[in-house]
């Protein structure tokens, strides 16, 4: 198993704005403009939280959004408005640990999964893009416990407006 945050931020660090939306990266570019669709047909699982989920529920045929892929809303509610997602509350890091370890796993965001999955080491690979746009104040990517971890610089690519990172776990050698 792999796991892999793939997402976009502003150039001041941050995922969405304050009201946690992402207009500003609509504003930018699409995915098209993206290497997202590559990404996507390697995944089999993705996993987000309920903010994350309510900015996809928005789109128009959001179950056919990520129809390839077995989809995890981190959530309290007990019914997602929408096919093909399934609600599921608790502990991220453990819900992960007992995946099947042959699956990629794609978390969507935000930073509620990320922070304790950094936390317990288990993010394989970091996708970043990086969209010239400054916020000033918003819900920021990284809100881990401080401390240190090195990743290996694999990949930069430009992709219209965006700057793409492409980082693995560093492996000691």
């Amino acid at each position: 198993m792999a796991v892999y945050f793939y997402g976009c931020i502003t150039l001041d660090g941050y995922l969405a704005d304050s009201q946690y939306k992402i207009d500003w990266l609509h504003q930018v570019g699409t995915i098209e403009d993206t290497g997202y669709e590559d990404f996507y047909k390697e995944m089999d699982v993705t996993i987000m939280g309920k903010r994350t989920f309510e900015e996809i529920q928005g789109m128009p045929e959001v179950e056919d959004f990520y129809a390839t892929t077995e989809n995890y809303v981190f959530t309290h509610d007990e019914v997602i408005p929408a096919q093909n997602y399934q609600p599921i509350s608790g502990d991220v890091v453990e819900f992960i640990r007992q995946l099947d370890p042959a699956k990629n796993v794609f978390v969507v965001g935000g930073n509620s999964l990320v922070a304790p999955l950094l936390d317990a080491d288990l993010f394989d690979h970091l996708i970043v893009q990086i969209a010239p746009v400054i916020l000033g104040k918003g819900i920021k990517l990284f809100t881990q416990e401080e401390y240190l971890r090195f990743y290996q610089l694999d990949q930069v690519r430009q992709f219209g407006q965006f700057a793409e990172l492409v980082f693995s776990r560093k492996i000691d050698s």
